[in-house]
């Protein structure tokens, strides 16, 4: 194998620069060359295949920056379909003719449907991204407990084993870390108003159906965390929060988007998108939830304590929305996510196939990385489930994460930020340039290096 091809795909995550780097940094290493596709599986159905060299002369791109949030190759949400053979015969075409032998995409359980079929006339694997943290298995066996009941409705059966995070498959994806970090700074900074004014914050962080940023979101320290595996019961609820503002005049509640009411269904709206993992896109769980906080609370409570004229007033709702998934990727996402994309390269050149490269952690080792079968990551019909927060991970009772959650969590974020990190702020956020001098894209850079089939 002398050449390979790599691209981002899907949503963009701040960790995403960092994997490339750490597949270019492999590759060079290796006397490989390293094409970037740009936008993702849109470049494949590209008739000129638009592409850039990543390490001419066996150096990489000084554009390319580990430190950098997003992709300099682009993203899109275009995917393959097998349905379409001669669509299919043209992308080999287009990627023979380049001399591409094996491919890496970059993404989540969306990428990982997308690039099935390509799978079967090419070497390719993927590199996980998604803060989400929901590509993955709280133990090998989990997909064989879907089923489908009698409305062919997919259900999960609880399992009797004991966990083990030792047992966990892919046990943080790179962006996740930053993602946290992004939030419960949010958290820290909506409590002050929280508290000046007497109020009740619900603050809601991304998630559709795994609540690991809410969970995460721990460590700014919230009064209490709703995450989308729990139902949302509202009279315990109700009570823990008039417990909470009776003994210090404010609340702040965390909220992933996805969360449910008592009977399962989703407070946010839905919308449902075509992108090959199925997803929708939910807004207004937070919106939904104030509404029923002030239907069930009341203006009289809070005017009798001269806390604000109505429950409408006391009671507001805030999203920490994309700064989530952009910007610099502290210390966990950048190193990680290097070494997951140099393992990709290594799956390439040991003759892996449709495999995934993965985060794993063992009391004894710590974090390494590994592979690990795409199709096990399927239950028997062949569809990917995102990985849920782990029951013994929450307190349902108290709102917040359990002894076991903490575990969990420990490991990725107490050195999850980096001294540089901090000195990066120092240094740039306020430097006099930033007040005269306009932004410049490394779109602008990676353009001149764009070239084309033919070109």
């Amino acid at each position: 194998m002398k050449r390979i091809g790599i691209l981002t795909a899907g949503g963009d995550t701040p960790a995403l620069n960092a994997t490339i780097h750490g597949a270019v940094a492999r590759a060079s290493q290796l006397r490989l060359e390293i094409f970037g596709f740009i936008k993702g599986f849109n470049s494949l159905l590209n008739s000129r295949l638009p592409h850039v060299h990543l390490n001419p002369l066996m150096r990489e791109i000084p554009e390319l920056d580990a430190t950098m949030g997003g992709t300099v190759l682009g993203a899109s949400r275009d995917y393959l379909s097998s349905d379409n053979p001669q669509q299919m015969e043209q992308i080999y075409d287009r990627l023979s003719q380049l001399q591409i032998e094996g491919l890496i995409c970059i993404g989540g359980d969306g990428t990982l449907n997308g690039l099935q079929p390509l799978t079967e006339r090419l070497p390719v694997v993927l590199a996980p991204k998604t803060i989400d943290n929901d590509l993955g298995l709280n133990y090998p066996s989990e997909p064989d407990q879907w089923y489908l009941d009698d409305q062919e409705c997919y259900q999960y059966k609880n399992s009797s084993l004991a966990f083990n995070q030792e047992h966990m498959v892919n046990y943080a994806t790179p962006g996740y870390a930053t993602a946290v970090f992004d939030s419960a700074m949010g958290v820290e900074r909506v409590r002050t108003t929280a508290e000046s004014h007497r109020r009740i914050a619900i603050i809601e962080v991304m998630g559709r159906h795994s609540g690991y940023i809410a969970l995460g979101s721990a460590f700014g320290r919230p009064d209490i965390i709703l995450i989308p595996e729990s139902h949302v019961h509202i009279d315990p609820l109700v009570e823990r929060i008039m417990e909470l503002y009776e003994l210090q005049k404010n609340v702040v509640i965390v909220c992933g988007e996805g969360i449910k009411d008592e009977e399962g269904n989703e407070l946010g709206a839905a919308q449902h998108t075509t992108d090959p993992a199925g997803n929708i896109i939910l807004s207004g769980a937070a919106e939904a939830l104030r509404s029923m906080l002030i239907e069930r609370i009341g203006d009289g409570y809070f005017v009798s304590r001269r806390r604000g004229e109505s429950a409408n007033a006391s009671i507001f709702t805030r999203k920490v929305g994309h700064t989530q998934r952009g910007g610099r990727p502290v210390l966990f996402d950048r190193f990680y996510a290097s070494q997951l994309g140099g393992k990709a390269v290594d799956m390439l050149l040991e003759g892996q196939n449709n495999a995934v490269s993965v985060l794993q952690w063992s009391n004894e080792r710590g974090f390494y990385v590994d592979s690990f079968e795409g199709y096990r990551l399927r239950d028997r019909w062949g569809q990917i489930h995102a990985r849920f927060v782990h029951p013994s991970f929450y307190d349902e009772d108290h709102m917040k994460p359990s002894q076991v959650g903490i575990d969990y969590l420990l490991p990725i974020f107490t050195n999850a930020v980096g001294h540089d990190d901090v000195e990066h702020i120092r240094r740039t956020l306020f430097a006099s340039g930033n007040l005269m001098l306009p932004y410049h894209s490394v779109n602008t850079d990676i353009n001149k290096r764009i070239r084309y089939l033919g070109g």
